[in-house]
């Protein structure tokens, strides 16, 4: 039986990890403030703030036989890794493809060039990836020998509350008959990978080193298709060209007023489409995209197709987007 000390566990990607690391009869810790959510079911929970320079205490006395850190602020991970380090026989961390400096090639593995690190130990919103590189530097350097670098792709499925991955099968069960809005853009790439997915591999892997993690690929027009099909979407998908979408202040991928999973081809054609071959052969192992956008609506029912987003458009700004062509 593992000892596994999750640094987080109390939103989705680690409370899945705890989750999956219970499934196996693992013994589960999760170090948190404890203010998101509760633990798995089966987890104990160690109350910790990890800006607190007493944020370890409880736990540095222990072994541990794998502790997962999902952090992006390097400060958190540096102090992580000198208290726990020298204690954890193996170390798995959730990095981001965010990291890559370049977008633009599809293909690219895990030896392309990475944005330059940051400095500071606490970082702001904007410096999302040169913080996670800033990160990664710090595992290399502390536990490289036993390190798992998991440069995640965009994470969906079930308990998703960034709202991009199922926007798509929520709108078009919304929609039914009628029409919906989408990018002219139906070759460009995608992978995402499912919250499950990624938590069990980072629980049963036993490789080292930096892996894209990433989800199966598949373009935007046959990743709507399948969306539709599921969804049982008969009404017609209304393609308009990115530059009508920009001349209309509609954004790409996240946020208010967006159209999530879509983002310029000319600069973004490698951005959903990374290399994933080194971690498929080291045991990734992806459910169908048609699964996961079952199981994703399901989620999006449970929340209300309607509601308040934080990516996409409301049905009310989509239909008089459609009025306006």
């Amino acid at each position: 039986m593992t000892n596994l000390l999750v640094l987080g566990g109390t939103q989705w990607l680690g409370r899945e990890v705890a989750r999956a690391a219970l499934e196996r009869g693992h013994s589960v810790t999760c170090l948190a403030r404890g203010e998101s959510g509760a633990v798995a079911d089966g987890a104990r929970l160690v109350s910790a703030d990890r800006d607190s320079p007493d944020a370890y205490d409880e736990v540095r006395r222990g072994d541990w036989n794998h502790v997962v850190d999902v952090s992006w602020q390097p400060g958190h991970v540096r102090t992580a890794l000198a208290v726990l380090g020298p204690r954890a026989a193996r170390w798995s961390y959730v990095s981001s493809c965010s990291v890559y400096a370049d977008d633009g090639t599809p293909g690219a593995d895990e030896s392309a060039a990475l944005v330059e690190p940051i400095e500071d130990g606490t970082a702001t919103g904007e410096e999302y990836a040169g913080a996670k590189v800033a990160c990664e530097a710090a595992v290399a350097a502390a536990v490289g020998d036993r390190a798992l670098i998991a440069r995640a792709g965009l994470i969906g499925g079930p308990g998703d509350r960034s709202d991009r991955f199922g926007y798509w099968v929520a709108r078009l069960a919304l929609a039914g008959t009628a029409p919906v809005l989408v990018p002219d853009t139906p070759e460009l790439a995608t992978q995402t990978i499912d919250v499950r997915d990624l938590a069990a591999w980072l629980v049963d892997a036993s490789a080292v080193g930096a892996y894209n993690a990433v989800g199966p690929q598949i373009a935007l027009g046959p990743l709507l298709d399948q969306a539709a099909l599921v969804a049982g979407f008969t009404g017609e998908m209304v393609t308009v060209p990115p530059q009508w979408l920009v001349d209309h202040e509609v954004e790409p991928w996240a946020g208010p007023r967006s159209l999530p999973l879509w983002l310029p081809v000319e600069t973004h054609a490698g951005f959903g489409a990374r290399d994933d071959a080194a971690a498929v052969a080291a045991g990734l192992h992806r459910r169908t995209v048609a699964e996961m956008l079952r199981d994703t609506l399901a989620y999006e029912r449970s929340l209300g197709l309607d509601r308040d987003r934080r990516a996409g458009m409301s049905r009310a700004e989509e239909l008089a987007l459609l009025a306006a062509r």
